[in-house]
């Protein structure tokens, strides 16, 4: 029987079995789930408010991302083993690609990280995308807030490959790391808004070896074109940033290191951390909001009334904007009568 006292009790003592178990739980789409999931959240958020003034602890939150085949696994193994090396603990949330034929994922990530995955201080979970857009799953938010609960000091976030528009992991982290191959562009791709904008430091992998040089080009590539970029309020002189580290060789991690710390150090100084944070709440709020109106659909009456009108604008009838203004005031109507 599920019991979310019990439960926060066991993930507020950093028990990593319930942990899991908690993450399985806010994944399912099943109602009763979901349910229970959100009690619990609820459950961890009033513990955590009520030991104050005890300040609460906070993890900070490190998304990665990068295209296909970049080192992001390798990087992170490297890395966080650098991290738990250091005394602190280190949650990765990996999301894997779901197949749009049979809805499956691979979930490798722990054979990929097989020395990180035997560190005590180390927590991996692997998690399907489930065909959700911007290289994360749908509730991989939740998943990060509960890691923070269990008391792990660093929470790495990494992607699905992704492109130049999907950056909604920026959403839900205190730092945006986009990692890159050599030869990967120009000065001239550089420039290109979306991911490069929301990206406080790049990292060019790989600077090992014949890729060495490339390496050291494509990154000065992509400084010159941070400089072109115009400076954003939520960085201080010299953000964001690019340099080259091989995650093989284990090279450049202490350098990144200090350059993510500064610049965390900044923020909280400046007010911007918590402003962030906040703002990102209120992000993921409209969100969900919007992921509730649209489950509605899925209602049998709403259903009909979709097919009908799409009928009548597939065969000329009503105009599209006619339409939906028709579905959404007969919507309404719904909820004045069930209300």
């Amino acid at each position: 029987m599920f019991d979310q006292e019990k439960w926060a009790e066991k993930i507020l003592a950093g028990d990593r079995r319930t942990l899991s178990r908690a993450i399985t739980l806010i994944e399912s789409a099943r109602a009763d789930h979901r349910a229970q999931a959100d009690l619990l959240l609820e459950t961890l958020s009033q513990a955590r408010q009520d030991a104050q003034p005890t300040p609460v602890k906070q993890a900070l939150r490190i998304g990665l991302s990068g295209t296909p085949g970049v080192g992001k696994s390798t990087f992170i193994e490297t890395f966080g083993t650098f991290l738990t090396a250091k005394g602190l603990r280190v949650a990765v949330l990996a999301v894997d690609p779901s197949s749009s034929r049979s809805g499956g994922s691979i979930l490798g990530d722990k054979t990929r990280m097989d020395r990180l995955s035997r560190d005590p201080n180390a927590f991996i979970r692997p998690s399907p995308s489930q065909s959700h857009l911007g290289g994360v799953a749908k509730r991989s938010r939740e998943a990060v807030a509960l890691c923070e609960a269990a008391g792990f000091d660093v929470v790495l976030i990494e992607t699905v490959g992704v492109g130049q528009s999907e950056t909604i992991v920026a959403q839900m982290a205190d730092l945006f790391v986009l990692l890159l191959a050599p030869a990967g562009g120009d000065e001239l791709q550089g420039v290109k808004r979306g991911i490069m904008e929301m990206a406080d430091l790049i990292l060019v992998n790989k600077a090992d070896g014949d890729l060495k040089s490339a390496a050291m080009r494509t990154c000065a590539d992509y400084a010159g074109a941070l400089r072109l970029l115009r400076k954003r309020p939520q960085d201080p002189e010299g953000y964001p940033c690019a340099m080259t580290v091989s995650a093989l060789e284990e090279s450049g991690t202490q350098e990144a290191w200090e350059r993510m710390t500064k610049l965390t150090t900044w923020r909280k100084e400046a007010g911007i951390f918590d402003t962030t944070r906040a703002d990102q709440a209120k992000f993921w709020f409209e969100e969900d909001i919007k992921q509730a109106l649209l489950a509605q659909l899925n209602d049998p009456q709403h259903r009909t009334t979709l097919e009908a009108l799409g009928q009548e604008v597939a065969q000329g009838k009503r105009p599209v904007g006619t339409a939906v203004r028709l579905f959404l005031d007969r919507l309404g109507q719904d909820k004045t009568i069930r209300g």
